[in-house]
């Protein structure tokens, strides 16, 4: 069976409601996000997973593919688990809609080990950080690997913590990006436990497969993008798009 993408999206955003259909150079912000997606070579299909009808109307209107769910969903992985009960898979991705230049080749870097190992049943990407600002921002997630690659633990405290100080950031440190690739029997399994202790006081689910003993690779991002949470982001989007569209000067 093929690999897939799901991109959820919903319209009331804590932060920044309305960003899913938020305009980035006269693009809805989710739009973009689906024609990233479906540049990877390893995707079958792309898919948005969302319960606003508007939505659902501006990615159609735009050539694409989208589901519709139940609004009752906690998190983005419930409403991917909803969608893989319906469109069978090998293999999901869970593309974050606030990720409108998300990279095709980290899409595909994501789903290479997954496809190359039928025994690992998750993975993530990150990458490193340099910055002493992110590594403070408790926004910004934090994950430490096994020697292997795996996922030791994600937080939102700064780790790996240098007990004798030093410095700058660790050179160890990396920065989650919350994009995910599932295996299709582990994603319905994962989206019926009971969040965990070490979930609940982070508020971060992919502790709820760490804390049960499951494997999570984390792949390094070939190109890591911007990730849209505030107005700041939204603003920074829109300077990126410009720029990105400004004819170049000739030589």
């Amino acid at each position: 069976m093929p690999v897939i993408a799901i991109i959820p999206a919903r319209y009331d955003s804590s932060r920044l409601p309305g960003k899913a259909l938020a305009e980035i150079g006269g693009v809805p912000m989710i739009v973009r996000v689906w024609r990233q997606a479906r540049m990877a070579r390893s995707l079958a299909r792309v898919i948005v997973a969302t319960d606003d009808r508007r939505i659902a109307d501006a990615v159609r209107a735009a050539g694409g593919e989208a589901e519709m769910t139940a609004a009752a969903h906690p998190s983005g992985t419930d409403r991917i688990a909803e969608v893989a009960r319906r469109v069978e898979a090998e293999i999901y991705l869970n593309v974050q809609g606030d990720q409108p230049f998300v990279a095709p080749a980290d899409l595909d870097a994501l789903a290479a080990p997954m496809i190359a190992d039928a025994g690992l049943a998750m993975a993530t990407l990150a990458t490193p950080i340099s910055d002493a600002g992110e590594w403070a921002d408790p926004n910004k997630v934090k994950v430490v690997c096994d020697a292997r690659g795996d996922a030791l633990y994600f937080s939102r405290s700064p780790i790996p913590c240098a007990r004798d100080g030093g410095d700058g950031v660790p050179a160890a440190a990396l920065r989650h990006i919350g994009v995910y690739g599932y295996r299709r029997d582990f994603l319905l399994r994962f989206a019926a436990l009971e969040p965990g202790m070490l979930e609940q006081i982070e508020k971060l689910e992919q502790l709820r497969a760490l804390e049960r003993g499951y494997r999570i690779r984390v792949v390094r991002s070939l190109a890591p993008s911007l990730e849209v949470d505030t107005p700041a982001d939204l603003a920074r989007a829109i300077r990126m798009a410009a720029r990105a569209t400004q004819p170049r000067e000739a030589t």
